[in-house]
């Protein structure tokens, strides 16, 4: 695993926590507090994942990407 594709999948991760832990304890008061905690960490995980494979390597300049120009 990269070290530069982290610095932007760490931050994803905790705005999209910050993010749903004031929503869900905003706007969805009657969902029980388990499924809070499951809610939270499986969106976490999935938008961590994303942003990995989302966003590009820095520095790779492979000859595979180029179109055929």
């Amino acid at each position: 695993m990269e070290k530069k594709r982290f610095k932007f999948v760490i931050p994803v991760m905790v705005i999209v926590a910050i993010g749903s832990v004031y929503m869900l304890r905003n706007y969805y008061a009657e969902v029980p507090d388990l499924n809070k905690l499951l809610i939270t960490i499986c969106a976490t995980i999935v938008s961590g994942v994303l942003a990995y494979f989302l966003f590009p390597q820095q520095g790779e300049n492979k000859i595979d990407d180029r179109g055929p120009y």
